[in-house]
């Protein structure tokens, strides 16, 4: 999830005639890359911990609170370090983290302790943190300055690519072809069943150990690689203050429309291969067999994991054609078709069952591509100097990914569609708010 950065800030780069910025843009644009991976895993880890750490589903959503926690917590005082020290400073201290969290997850397993984890995972997104607050304003002035939004949409599509890959690497990698059921594991002997759920919990260290891996190679780039420093041009600071933005209705609105845009999101990304296997174990798209070559002995669960790489592959696919609507029509008006996309899907989905829910699941992903850049960018409209306060707020509101996914999981205990009803709701706020929350007004 990208974190963006304020129009009103004027950066720039200390540059000479023969500054070339191809190698930096290179390892810039792989940081777009190495978070989206991580956010992608979470739906791995949310299934995988319910056997290995014998979780209940609302419990294992607590991945995601610990994950949007780092965010929220880090994401300002990440501006504030890189400010002082600078921003390839700050790049290095985020993969440092996101590197040692990573290499957490080894000890983490072998001690089956899921405090351990969140703290692994508190760790990760506390380092992409650091990484997004750089990478989105670097990648925009290295080089000519015409074409930055040029780069910066050719860099977020490596950060697409890593999403789809996230649950291929899941299906292939962590989980098992034979599964094991609470009902099933409860009936076997004690030591059967905990050798069962070592090996469970064994299966993310080497995914983990090759993610800190990598990390770290890229962090050791960045050290021996001379990048140009960012220099913020002399303004005037702004007086505009916490309680002067909070006049502004729509802003007040953004952020709610925020907080359950990420909520309604990360509860549906985290919980999607649990909710295939729930509408439908057995019957698989006739596509996703296709695109990812599967086979009769997968078990549902990797079957699962592919089936939610190619919602993302649809989740891409909205962004792309969101974006050209947006160049046509006004973008509040394409924000609530796509909310208006979104509810009648989950409707669809616990109306229906079966495959046809699972099909109607992922045409969420498509609905919510555009959301989150569309409703930060509704919210911070005519705000002027107080904009990069506002941005500020919003990035905050992002915590609702942190609060919402236990909340809708713990409904799984009563059945799936009351779960699904708060995403549902989540969207239903969003559809007011892109057709009238967000209409330009001041309160008295």
């Amino acid at each position: 999830m990208a974190l963006p950065q304020s129009a009103n800030e004027s950066i720039q780069v200390e540059s000479t005639e023969k500054s070339n910025y191809t190698i930096p843009l290179i390892l810039v644009t792989s940081l777009f890359f190495l978070w989206g991976l991580a956010n992608s895993l979470n739906g791995t880890l949310v299934k995988q911990f319910q056997t290995a750490l014998d979780l209940q589903r609302w419990q294992a959503n607590i991945v995601e609170t610990a994950f949007y926690a780092g965010y929220f917590v880090m994401a300002l005082p990440a501006g504030v370090v890189m400010r002082k020290y600078g921003y390839k400073m700050g790049i290095l201290f985020g993969l440092i983290l996101y590197a040692a969290g990573a290499f957490l997850f080894y000890p983490a397993a072998d001690v089956r302790s899921y405090s351990f984890f969140l703290v692994a995972l508190f760790m990760i997104a506390s380092g992409i943190a650091f990484l997004e607050t750089a990478a989105n304003l670097y990648v925009t002035v290295l080089g000519d300055p015409a074409k930055g939004d040029y780069r910066l949409n050719f860099a977020q599509s490596f950060n697409g690519i890593s999403i789809i890959l996230g649950p291929v690497i899941g299906g292939l990698f962590i989980f098992s072809e034979k599964e094991y059921s609470a009902e099933v594991l409860a009936t076997m002997p004690i030591a059967e069943s905990e050798a069962i759920r070592a090996a469970h919990a064994a299966s993310v260290q080497t995914p983990y150990l090759l993610v800190g891996c990598v990390v770290s190679f890229v962090a050791i780039l960045f050290a021996f690689t001379k990048m140009p420093e960012l220099k913020s041009a002399e303004q005037k600071e702004s007086k505009v203050t916490i309680s002067d933005l909070l006049k502004h209705k729509h802003l007040v609105l953004g952020i709610i429309a925020q907080f359950l845009n990420v909520g309604a999101q990360v509860t549906l990304w985290g919980n999607f291969v649990d909710l295939k296997i729930d509408y439908a174990p057995e019957t698989n798209l006739w596509i996703v067999e296709k695109i990812y070559q599967t086979t009769s002995e997968m078990s549902a669960t990797q079957m699962a994991s592919f089936h939610a790489s190619f919602a993302f592959i649809l989740f891409l696919l909205g962004r792309f054609l969101g974006t050209f609507l947006m160049g046509k029509f006004k973008s509040n008006q394409i924000l609530g078709i796509y909310a208006i996309g979104a509810v009648a899907s989950l409707i669809i989905a616990m109306m229906g069952g079966g495959i046809m829910a699972v099909v109607a699941l992922m045409m969420v992903y498509f609905c919510q591509s555009i959301m989150f850049p569309t409703i930060f960018a509704l919210s911070c409209k005519n705000l002027g100097e107080g904009s990069k306060l506002a941005s500020s707020l919003i990035i905050m509101s992002i915590v609702g990914g942190s609060i919402l996914p236990p909340v809708a999981a713990s409904l799984f205990k009563i059945n799936t569609n009351m779960a699904l009803a708060i995403p549902m709701l989540c969207f239903s706020y969003i559809v007011y708010f892109a057709y009238r929350g967000s209409r330009i007004s001041t309160h008295e």
